[in-house]
This record gives C-alpha cells, structure tokens and sequence, in this order.
C-alpha cells in the first residue's frame, strides 16, 4: 500500500468519523428543540387555564420539573412531563367550558326541576330554601339557577352553608339535601363572587387553601 493510498483511506476514516458525529449532534438538537416546544405548549395551555380560573393544582410544578429535565439535558423526560401538563391544562380547560356552556344552554330539565321542587321548599319569587343534588349537578350550575341563585358565581354562598356536609367544594354526591341561603346580605354575595373569581388552581378531592381562608371569614 503507498503512501499516497494510506492518507486517502485515513482522510475517509475521519470523515467517515465526523459524519457520525455530526449525526448525533444534530440528533441532540433536534431533541432539545422538541424538548422546547413540548414545554411552550404545556405553558401556553396552562396559561388559557389560569385565565378561565381551572387551573390544575400540580400543573405548573410539573412544568418545572420538565424544564429542569430539559436543563439536564434529559430531553426524552422533559418532553414526556410537558405532554403530561399539556393534557392536564387542556382537561381543564375542558372541564371550565362544558359548566359554562351547560349552564348558558342549559334546558330546564323536568326531572331536576321535579327533584328540586320536592325538596326545596320555594319562598319568595319562587326560591328555595333547599335543593336535592342530582347527578351531574355541581355547585357552579346549582348557583346558576333560577330558583337557586341565577347567578353561577354565587355558588361559595352554598358551599359555606352547607360547610358541615361538603368537605371539597368540587365534589358533591347525588342524594345531597343542601341548605339554600336566600338573606344574605350584600357584602356576603360580593365575598362569594369574588371568592369564585379569584379562586385559583383547585384539585378534585382536596380542600383547597383559598377555600380555608373564604370559610373562615
């Protein structure tokens, strides 16, 4: 073998070597980028949910951990925690539209009204001072009736009657007789609302801090 024909083999070798390296350079870029992304989307959808007052307790927290995975140069993880918050922030989000569009499109239901009326003892311009919970009822559509409160974000003013039988303001069972408060004051229906509007982040099966902190006033 000639002189000439070693250099020309070895110079293959190398470039033979930097191609793979440059493949798995470009690899761990692409990796990174997708990593990125993954995490934009998480935030992005987190952030729609934040403002439509459904966000997820452990959603940003697990945003964190994504990024700092993504820190570590651990991009398969981050990419897989960021798609969990994504789909949580999107549940979310699912979960606001359908009570906001059950209650503005809601029908009247002839066998809620019936479990109502039963149970209700109706006042004054047809209120009721009691109301038997019905599946898929929950406090936010509950508040929105007519016969109730017609307004959805009143619906702090049952949870605080009724404190002795719900532990967890997002979850109800069907069967329930709640106490419907019809005096309350002003400032009491303003607490209420702006308890319902400020509430932030909440989680199914936990009694939520701001929610301590509404009780207790």
């Amino acid at each position: 073998m000639t002189m000439r024909t070693s250099a020309r083999l070895f110079s293959v070798a190398l470039l033979s070597l930097g191609l793979i390296t440059g493949c798995a350079s470009t690899d761990e870029t692409s990796d990174a980028v997708l990593a990125e992304q993954a995490i934009a989307e998480a935030k992005a959808a987190n952030a729609e949910a934040k403002a439509v007052n459904a966000e997820w307790r452990d959603t940003g927290k697990i945003i964190e951990q994504a990024e700092g995975k993504l820190a570590a140069e651990d991009y398969e993880a981050a990419i897989a925690l960021a798609n969990k918050a994504k789909a949580q922030a999107e549940a979310a989000i699912a979960q606001a539209d359908a009570e906001n569009k059950k209650f503005l499109n809601e029908n009247t239901d002839s066998t809620a009204t019936a479990g109502a009326a039963a149970a209700g003892a109706r006042g004054a311009g047809g209120r009721v001072s009691s109301y038997s919970v019905v599946r898929g009822d929950n406090l936010w559509n509950i508040s929105g009736k007519d016969e109730v409160y017609a307004d959805p974000y009143q619906w702090p003013l049952i949870y605080k009657t009724n404190r002795d039988k719900i532990k967890d303001a997002d979850l109800i069972m069907p069967g329930q007789v709640l106490d419907i408060d019809q005096n309350a004051s002003a400032s009491e229906i303003d607490a209420a609302v702006n308890h319902a509007k400020t509430r932030g982040a909440w989680s199914l099966g936990d009694t939520e801090q701001s929610d301590r902190d509404y009780l207790a006033k």
